[in-house]
C-alpha cells in the first residue's frame, strides 16, 4: 500500500448521466477514505459537450497543464447529440491519451455472480480475464489523408502506426500482469494479413517472453479466432494483449459477454507515473435517460476500484468492485427503470457496504 496516503484527483463528471453515475463512484471512495485511512482532494473541471456547446472549447492548454499534476483523473461520460462525431474524441478523449502518454488501456472483462449473460451457460468462474489494449499507437494515431475529398475518384488512407518501443512497453505490462495473476498471456493480432505489423507484434512478443519471462505461458490467437472464442470459450483466456484498434473491438465484445456495456470499466493508463491515468465507465452519456435516476453507476465504481488499485490502495479496490458486486444482485441493479433502487440509492447502499 502507498505510504503517502494523499492523492489528487481530477473529476470530469461530462454530459447525460456522467455526473450522476461519477457522483456514486464518489461516494464509495468517500467510505473507502474512512475505512482504510487515506484522502483524496478533488478539482472538478466542466468537460464535455455541453462546454463546447457553450463556449466552442473542448479543452484548453491551460485545463491541460492543471490535469497534469493531479494523481488520477475520474471521467464520467462525455457526448451529447448536438455535437458533431469526432470532436469530443478526438479533442478531448484520444487528446488526454495521447498527451499523458496513457499507453495502456485496461478493460477487466469479468463475470460477476448473478448477472444475466448472453451466452447460454456460463459461470463467473469462466470468465474473468484482463484486456491489454496498446493506447497511443495504431489506426488512432491519425495518420494518413485523403485525395480529392468529394470526388467519383476520393482516395483515403488511414495508416496504422506501430513503433517497437510502443509494442514492447504494452507487451512488458501485460506479462508483469499474468506473472502477478500467475496465469498466462494471450496476444491477438492478425500476422497472417499483417505482415508488417504482425510480425513486429509476434517477434517483440516472442522475444520478451523468451529473455525475461520464462515462466510466463503464452500463446497467440487472430482477433477473428478470438471473437469466437471470447463467445464459446472463454476460460481460455486470463491476461490477452493486443493492438488499438483490436483491442476497441474485442473488449466491447467482452462487454457483452460479462452483461454489458453498463458493467463495464476501464483505465487508461500511464504506469510510469509521468502524468495522470485516467479512468471511466465505458458506458455513454445517455442523455434521453439523465435526471430520471435510472442509470445503473456500478460501471463508475468499478473504475474508481481501477484507480484506486493503480494509486497503491489494493484493499480499498477490492470493498469497491465487492460492494458493486453484491449490489447487482441485492438492489436488482440490471432492470433498467425498473431496478430496485435509483442510481442515488445504489450508490449510498454500495458506500454502506465499502464502509463495513
Amino acid at each position: 500500500m502507498d505510504a503517502r496516503a494523499h492523492y489528487d484527483l481530477a473529476i470530469l463528471g461530462g454530459d447525460g448521466v456522467g455526473p450522476e453515475v461519477t457522483a456514486q463512484a464518489l461516494k464509495a471512495v468517500d467510505a473507502a477514505e474512512a475505512r482504510f485511512g487515506f484522502t483524496t482532494s478533488r478539482v472538478d473541471y466542466d468537460l464535455g459537450g455541453r462546454r463546447y456547446l457553450a463556449t466552442g472549447e473542448v479543452l484548453p492548454d491551460s485545463v491541460m497543464a492543471e490535469l497534469d499534476d493531479v494523481d488520477a483523473i475520474l471521467l464520467g461520460a462525455v457526448g451529447t447529440p448536438e455535437v458533431p462525431p469526432g470532436v469530443l474524441e478526438r479533442g478531448l478523449l484520444l487528446k488526454l491519451r495521447f498527451a499523458f502518454d496513457q499507453y495502456v488501456n485496461l478493460r477487466p472483462v469479468k463475470l460477476l455472480p448473478g448477472v444475466p449473460t448472453p451466452v447460454a451457460g456460463l459461470t463467473p468462474d469462466r470468465c474473468d480475464m484482463v484486456i491489454v489494449r496498446e493506447n497511443t499507437e495504431g489506426m488512432y494515431a491519425g495518420a494518413g489523408g485523403s485525395l480529392y475529398r468529394g470526388t467519383d475518384a476520393e482516395v483515403a488512407t488511414q495508416e496504422s502506426v506501430n513503433t517497437r518501443r510502443g509494442v514492447d512497453r504494452v507487451v512488458r505490462d501485460a506479462f508483469d500482469r499474468a506473472r502477478s495473476r500467475n496465469r498466462h498471456l494471450t496476444l491477438v493480432h492478425k500476422t497472417n494479413v499483417l505482415n508488417h505489423a504482425g510480425d513486429l507484434w509476434m517477434r517483440t512478443f516472442t522475444e520478451i517472453g523468451e529473455a525475461d519471462y520464462p515462466d510466463v505461458a503464452r500463446d497467440y490467437v487472430h482477433v477473428d479466432a478470438m471473437c469466437l472464442y471470447l463467445v464459446q470459450s472463454p476460460d481460455r483466456f486470463d491476461v490477452v494483449v493486443t493492438d488499438n484498434l483490436f483491442g476497441d473491438i474485442i473488449t466491447d465484445l467482452g462487454a457483452a459477454v460479462q452483461g454489458g456495456l453498463g458493467l463495464a470499466a476501464s483505465g487508461n493508463l500511464n504506469p510510469t507515473g509521468a502524468h495522470p491515468s485516467m479512468f471511466e465507465p465505458v458506458h455513454g452519456s445517455a442523455p434521453d435517460i439523465a435526471g430520471k435516476g435510472w442509470a445503473n453507476p456500478v460501471a463508475a465504481v468499478l473504475s474508481a476500484s481501477l484507480c484506486l488499485a493503480q494509486l497503491g490502495q489494493p484493499d480499498a479496490a477490492t470493498a469497491l468492485e465487492d460492494a458493486a458486486a453484491t449490489v447487482l444482485v441485492e438492489m436488482d441493479a440490471m432492470a433498467g427503470p425498473d431496478m430496485g433502487a435509483t442510481t442515488d440509492q445504489l450508490g449510498d447502499r454500495i458506500a454502506e457496504l465499502v464502509a463495513g
